[in-house]
């Protein structure tokens, strides 16, 4: 089966583009245990780089991508990558993140569907994994992340950066791996999964789950997927990363086209979310985005660790937190709780934009600035 019968996910027929492969046994071969009980005796990691490591290894610069990107940090759609990078930009000669001074890596994360193992990947007994696949937190996902820096002999990041989902994983590297992290760039997430968070992750799932092509997760052999349910989880995303002011704006209660709603047709902003989530099952895996959303609904910095606050005093790495004004997801009461307790005397950065939690990814010119800072 090809990503064209397939799509949503990149298998080993595919054009791999820009990703290297790395496999992983964990120490001493012996596989992988994970907090949620399951365990995997091997992790596939699909990986992107750019620039050059120094003979000292250490100007290695690693990237995390959120929730629906992967290891295509920087560089344009085509030859096995279906968009344009999500940080396109930001990494390059002379870009914020500059590759004439860092070698950059950027992996796609343990659960995803564009290169590293997760619920599409087959098995040891040649079935997919679907259903069987094990539940992860994001601390597993920085364990299989170290095992890909010992295995690309990287002791020390000279600096880890990413927003959402990828900053919840700069944060795991910063408190549990302390002494390999120089420098983070930590973007709207906080230390904790809320209960608004949780809520919303929750009702995406459900939506999935619901789907009849669902199937109880086990829909690959079927040729089928539950796009349905991916699409309106999507769109339930859509509408947290994105604001009121900004929907109203551009949208209003305008009809789509000369469609009238009360005959029959749709408002625009009907159109856009439902276009947003058929823009993704083109290019997700609805088993991926549960369990990444499961993942960030287990995120909690503090769990065993005596509490948030004692775990961010953990943290070695000199450490920049921004967030975004208008972020109804990932509010700046956040980032600031996080600045708090993170040792050091760093402020908190805080970019304008009227786009909400996707101002990471949009505002790139202010994004840039506070990295290139960061990086100095």
């Amino acid at each position: 089966m090809t990503q064209t019968q397939f799509p949503g996910v990149w298998l080993p027929e595919d054009d791999p583009g820009r990703r290297q492969f790395a496999t992983l046994t964990g120490a001493g071969g012996r596989g992988f245990s994970f907090e949620g009980g399951g365990r995997l005796a091997e992790v596939t990691v699909a990986y992107e780089t750019w620039g050059e490591l120094n003979e000292s290894r250490t100007n290695a610069v690693l990237v995390l991508h959120a929730l629906t990107g992967d290891s295509h940090a920087a560089g344009p759609a085509g030859s096995g990558h279906a968009t344009v990078g999500w940080w396109d930009g930001l990494i390059g000669p002379g870009a914020a993140i500059d590759t004439n001074r860092y070698y950059v890596v950027s992996p796609n994360v343990l659960g995803g569907c564009q290169g590293t193992t997760g619920p599409a990947s087959w098995g040891p007994d040649g079935r997919y994994f679907g259903s069987r696949f094990p539940i992860i937190t994001i601390r597993d996902q920085v364990a299989i992340e170290v095992a890909l820096s010992e295995e690309l002999s990287i002791e020390r990041w000279s600096a880890v950066l990413g927003g959402s989902m990828g900053g919840m994983r700069v944060l795991e590297w910063c408190v549990g791996q302390p002494d390999r992290v120089q420098r983070a760039v930590v973007l709207a997430v906080d230390a904790a999964a809320s209960a608004d968070q949780i809520a919303l992750c929750s009702l995406q799932i459900r939506a999935i789950r619901s789907d009849p092509a669902f199937m109880g997760g086990d829909y690959y052999p079927s040729g089928e997927r539950p796009v349905d349910g991916l699409s309106i989880a999507r769109g339930l995303g859509q509408f947290s990363y994105r604001t009121g002011a900004e929907f109203q704006s551009r949208f209003g209660r305008a009809p789509q086209e000369a469609e009238d709603p009360l005959k029959g047709g749709r408002y625009a902003i009907e159109s856009y979310v439902q276009h947003q989530g058929e823009k993704l099952i083109e290019r997700f895996d609805p088993n991926s985005y549960i369990v990444l959303s499961e993942a960030m609904n287990h995120h909690d910095l503090g769990r065993g660790r005596g509490g948030v606050g004692r775990a961010l005093r953990r943290v070695h790495a000199e450490v920049t937190v921004a967030g975004i004004t208008s972020d109804r997801l990932y509010p700046l009461a956040q980032q600031e709780e996080l600045v708090r307790h993170l040792p050091g005397d760093q402020p908190l950065q805080v970019i304008a934009s009227e786009s909400g939690h996707d101002g990471f990814l949009l505002e790139l010119e202010q994004v840039g600035a506070i990295i290139s800072s960061a990086l100095r």
